[in-house]
């Protein structure tokens, strides 16, 4: 008997989200929903002489104060050459500035100007409104399963470094 009741309550596993073609719809998903979000804004950005590799270092830099060009190297997963140019772009625009590091004054540390911060602000205004309203419409049971989905999706040592933050 005790076998029959182990069986009804384990979950059986739908075979429908492990098909190739469920998988490439999800990852054609993924790529359109970031291009849509990501291109939201993009007229602020080329009034601002910028692309979106700017924008995803402006937003990484916004989110973590002080962080260091190795670090960020690390989030963007881009090369050394690739971030020089954005950033050396985002640093003669005045939209960031780098410094060194109390603790190590060889690391360097880059934060956002008040320009910087204004043109992020202005991004991020941008893009809430159509996140807010998937999310709402999604409900909290659709966020959160798509918060373990992406959480899935990510690079495990990024998470484990950052406490399970996305940062």
């Amino acid at each position: 008997m005790s076998d029959v009741k182990r069986a009804e309550t384990r979950p059986v596993p739908s075979p429908l989200y492990l098909r190739d073609e469920e998988l490439k719809q999800g990852v054609d998903l993924l790529f359109h929903a970031f291009s849509e979000v990501f291109s939201t804004g993009d007229g602020a950005l080329r009034a601002a002489g910028l692309g979106r590799a700017h924008r995803r270092a402006l937003y990484f830099i916004a989110r973590n104060p002080a962080l260091s060009v190795a670090a960020l190297l690390g989030i963007l997963k881009i090369t050394k050459q690739s971030l020089n140019r954005v950033l050396n772009d985002l640093l003669t625009g005045g939209y960031v500035e780098r410094r060194p590091a109390p603790n190590d004054r060889r690391m360097r540390q880059l934060r956002l100007t008040p320009k910087g911060l204004e043109l992020e602000d202005k991004l991020w205004e941008a893009q809430r409104p159509r996140l807010a309203r998937a999310f709402r419409d999604a409900g909290p049971d659709a966020v959160a399963g798509f918060r373990r989905v992406l959480t899935g999706l990510s690079v495990s040592d990024r998470r484990a470094r950052n406490g399970g933050d996305f940062r």
